[in-house]
């Protein structure tokens, strides 16, 4: 089993790993950032096999104190829980450290029980084992020892062991973070070596050929041997030219076309050209069919007519070494001419991938990738479709078409809602000739050619891209696959912009109220404080809070402290700010607006408190506004007086508003005293 299946969600912080590594490289110890990393809360339920192999080392170096002999030892989870990944030689401690290990639990201490084995007087003990940062409790070690060590110090012997305990833990914990990282590490470096071979192997095949010209060369050679023959070369469809003389190969053959033979057997083929007789020497003029072939395959096939009386100077063997020699050429410039094109296309998907990487902004990347795919397909028309979930429709992101620009298309209805919901690329060379399908784009810009792709985030399809130009025939298959995996880097690149988006949204949230965390609402005051010429705050603090724990429990206390948390959200604006700003207390910024405002809002949540809180519970508000008159603005100075507006509330009674006496002195008391 790897790592990354034992230890679950613990190495899920790969994010956090790289921003604190980007950090760390401005301090002098680069190992700095691991005294940053600790496990959470959310790791707790996965964390038992980290647990369980830290606990097994921690026993190894144990084996030399002697005094422990008699000691027996265990380790439970953060719930006091038995890890059944522990193997106990004697079965009899569990139950006893599990009841034990409640009692620490809720006090955050060793916590230690009396029991009588075998005659023997013993000391049952669990001793918790906090995180770094937030000290919480993520194991417990149970230890059973006799009681006459106990009294002489066992307990704090004990304790200091579980120190040990913890120091091997984290080097654990500390590995799997530096293994991820070496793992990402390697994983760019086979990834670098594996492009720089890429393009050392497609440079080795270059070579001074081009495709159109040794097709010009071998028709101009075989025209001035035959000066008096009609030739042709048909070439299959994935190759234009612009030569008069190259043609695409026909769809349909009759039975005795020669060029239809000589195609599929691979061979020269000569038949008469008047078909009343099948004797050439009575014949007017003979067609003959020369294939254009290589290692790989038939790529054309040319079509000479010939007079009868010219037919005998004309060397079969000669023309179809000609041809052979030609097919190689060819097949070489084809595959020069491919590798060029391979190499044009890693440098855009470099180009694309680093310029989608600049930023971790939705509205940026779509920019880019819209820029870039214009630019690199050379299409007229780029429409990137986004599904937005508020507005239940693909949303055009992107478009160089402005009518169309942020309109919101209808499920279903349109070529780019089809290649979503179906999940299928497209590519119609001529939108005219298919009656049955309709776009906006298309029929809004008169384009013709036409590349869709759908835009697959994460697994899942988000969207969809759309390239049109005017011109008929416009898209090779070779750009529609070109398409498809830009999609895919551009679809990551997408991914990782809503996963830091989540992880941002996460980070500034408070994970109990949904409120937003007291730090974010700083740094949003002291942004706004630099372009608002005004802003209120109030503080919200819940009454005699810890009564209500003390009565009904901590989970209800949490249950109150969410009522009224959902109370502030739904009395305040869609652009004001809710923070939970510690413990019981909120936290509201009402930007561009006054203290008399305020004060109906405050009111408006104090009273919705009292009325819709089971158990009824009361609230306490202080209110401080700032302007840009005042000789000093900053976020202190306005929670300060805000906080000494809610200790008034609190030592007139509780219950009520008060309002930042600097300003004014009003208090709006409980109408119900």
């Amino acid at each position: 089993m790897s790592e990354q299946e034992a230890y679950g969600p613990v190495r899920d912080n790969r994010m956090l790993l790289q921003e604190i590594v980007q950090a760390s490289g401005d301090f002098e110890d680069p190992a700095a950032w691991l005294r940053e990393m600790d496990i959470v809360s959310h790791d707790f339920p996965y964390a038992a096999n980290l647990i369980a192999d830290s606990y097994y080392e921690w026993r190894e170096g144990q084996s030399a104190l002697v005094f422990a002999d008699s000691w027996h030892w265990g380790v439970l989870n953060y719930k006091g829980q038995w890890i059944d990944n522990i193997q106990l030689t004697q079965d009899y401690w569990r139950p006893q450290w599990e009841a034990a290990a409640g009692m620490s639990l809720a006090t955050c201490r060793t916590h230690t029980l009396q029991d009588n084995k075998d005659g023997q007087d013993m000391r049952i003990l669990t001793i918790p084992v906090f995180s770094r940062k937030d000290g919480e409790i993520f194991a417990l070690l149970g230890c059973a020892m006799p009681a006459g060590q106990y009294e002489q110090g066992g307990a704090q012997t004990a304790e200091a062991m579980a120190l040990h305990y913890r120091t091997c833990f984290y080097r654990r914990f500390e590995h799997v973070f530096v293994s991820d990282l070496a793992g990402v590490h390697q994983h760019a470096e086979r990834e670098s070596s594996r492009r720089s071979l890429l393009f050392q192997i497609v440079q080795r095949m270059h070579d001074n050929i081009d495709v159109n010209a040794v097709l010009t060369e071998v028709i101009g050679s075989i025209s001035a041997m035959y000066p008096g023959a009609r030739l042709e070369l048909f070439m299959s469809q994935d190759h234009r030219s612009t030569h008069p003389q190259v043609k695409p190969l026909p769809m349909v053959w009759t039975s005795n076309d020669v060029c239809a033979k000589a195609f599929k057997d691979g061979k020269v083929a000569i038949h008469p050209g008047d078909r009343e007789s099948d004797r050439l020497e009575e014949q007017q003029f003979v067609e003959i069919g020369l294939p254009l072939s290589g290692k790989q395959g038939v790529y054309g096939v040319f079509h000479m007519i010939v007079d009868n009386p010219s037919l005998q100077g004309i060397d079969l063997h000669f023309l179809s070494m000609v041809a052979d020699t030609a097919g190689t050429a060819f097949e070489n410039a084809k595959l020069y001419e491919r590798s060029n094109q391979l190499i044009r296309e890693l440098r855009m998907s470099n180009e694309l991938t680093q310029r989608l990487n600049q930023s971790l902004r939705l509205a940026d990347i779509f920019q880019f990738a819209f820029e870039e795919l214009l630019e690199m397909f050379g299409a007229d028309y780029c429409c990137i479709l986004h599904l937005n979930e508020e507005k239940g429709g693909l949303e055009a992101v992107a478009c160089n078409y402005q009518p169309l620009r942020n309109m919101i298309l209808e499920p279903g209805k349109g070529l780019g809602s089809n290649v979503y919901a179906t999940g299928e690329s497209l590519i119609l060379s001529d939108y005219k000739d298919n009656p049955g399908m309709t776009s906006q784009l298309m029929e809004a810009t008169a384009s013709q050619s036409l590349i869709v792709t759908p835009l697959n985030v994460g697994g899942e399809i988000r969207g969809a891209i759309m390239l049109a130009h005017r011109d008929a025939h416009y898209f090779s298959y070779d750009n529609f696959r070109l398409l498809q995996a830009m999609a895919g880097h551009i679809g990551l690149a997408v991914g990782n912009a809503r996963l830091h988006a989540e992880v941002r949204r996460l980070a500034n949230r408070d994970s109990l109220t949904g409120l937003y965390a007291r730090h974010y609402l700083d740094e949003e005051i002291k942004d706004r404080q630099s372009t608002d010429f005004c802003g209120t705050l109030i503080v919200v603090d819940i009454d005699q809070f810890k009564t209500v724990n003390d009565t009904y429990g901590h989970q209800k206390g949490d249950k109150i402290l969410k009522q009224v948390s959902e109370i502030v959200k739904s009395s305040i604006r869609q652009g004001d700010i809710a923070a939970r700003w510690g413990g019981e207390e909120l936290a509201v910024y009402l930007p561009q607006l006054g203290v008399q405002q305020a004060v109906h809002v405050a009111e408006r949540i104090r009273k919705r408190v009292m009325v819709e809180t089971e158990p009824t519970v009361t609230v306490s508000c202080g209110i401080a506004e700032w302007s840009w008159t005042d000789d000093r603005v900053s976020v202190e100075s306005l929670f300060y007086r805000a906080d000494m507006a809610l200790y008034e509330a609190k030592n007139n009674g509780r219950n009520q508003v008060v309002i930042d006496t600097k300003r004014n002195e009003t208090i709006i008391k409980n109408p119900w005293t």
